[in-house]
């Protein structure tokens, strides 16, 4: 039997992209699945397709960004499928694509709002219950940009590295309390966010262009191996690994039976010697 079966599982972003990917997959494994997203065709999509695979699921139509809708989602869904074991963070925009000094304000704060502020709004509406009950799974997904640097694309490396960072300082805060914080980086897989690329063309830069291209060619990184690693960092079998950004195409199935040196899978600061 899944470990995951009846597991109240919440995923924000469930909608569409890397987020939808997961809701399917965790339902499949017999989890009991809160869709979170702002769109209402998308939710019924999804939770369509998951009710077809025999799934269970249930529709939260909130925007990350306001808290207080944030904690009137995680308190329906406690009443629904009982304690949430993983919060899982997908919600993300892309945010404006090409040289910084071209963007506007409004856009940028958009996408920090999003995908920091909507980060911490989530694991806030969640956090205190995991802590009393000690045990619970933070997983937020991280980007590109995240780990280096991605011109054409400023506030979004700006949120997604300040979300790791998040993450990194969070899971020491937790971890007296059995509860594990980590990021995964999913890799370029087909979403709305290539289409976006291919559709700004020169603007996104010749490099981020060609790989769009490609994923729209090939699909990108199956979504196998994406449910297979959030399954893991999400289940028993990685209560050591906390505070870690770990990418799909790492040899993550390591860590399941071995220490985590402290600085291994984090963000790094040359010193200067």
């Amino acid at each position: 039997m899944s470990e995951f079966k009846d597991r109240a599982v919440l995923i924000t972003g469930a909608g569409r992209g890397v987020g939808k990917r997961l809701a399917l997959g965790f339902a499949g494994a017999g989890a009991k699945v809160g869709l979170l997203a702002r769109s209402k065709t998308e939710l019924d999509l999804t939770h369509l397709e998951i009710e077809h695979q025999g799934g269970v699921s249930m529709k939260l139509r909130a925007d990350v960004r306001e808290a207080d809708a944030l904690r009137t989602a995680a308190d329906r869904m406690r009443e629904k499928f009982g304690p949430v074991h993983t919060v899982i963070c997908a919600a993300a925009v892309q945010g404006p694509i090409g040289p910084f000094l071209e963007g506007s304000s409004k856009a940028w704060i958009e996408t920090i709002e999003t995908n920091l502020i909507g980060v911490m709004n989530t694991c806030a509406a969640l956090l205190q219950e995991m802590v009393k009950r000690r045990a619970g799974k933070i997983l937020v997904l991280s980007g590109g940009g995240g780990a280096q640097s991605r011109p054409g694309f400023a506030p979004y490396a700006a949120s997604k590295t300040a979300v790791i960072r998040f993450v990194e300082t969070l899971a020491d805060e937790l971890r007296e309390h059995n509860v594990q914080a980590n990021c995964m980086s999913p890799g370029g897989a087909y979403t709305h966010m290539t289409d976006e690329i291919l559709s700004a063309g020169m603007k996104a830069g010749w490099k981020e262009l060609e790989n769009a291209q490609s994923i729209r060619l090939t699909g990108g990184i199956p979504a196998e191996k994406q449910i297979a690693l959030a399954m893991f960092l999400t289940s028993e079998r990685s209560n050591h690994v906390s505070g870690k950004m770990v990418h799909v195409n790492d040899d993550w199935r390591k860590l399941e039976n071995s220490a985590v040196p402290a600085d291994l899978y984090t963000l790094r600061r040359v010193q200067k010697v």
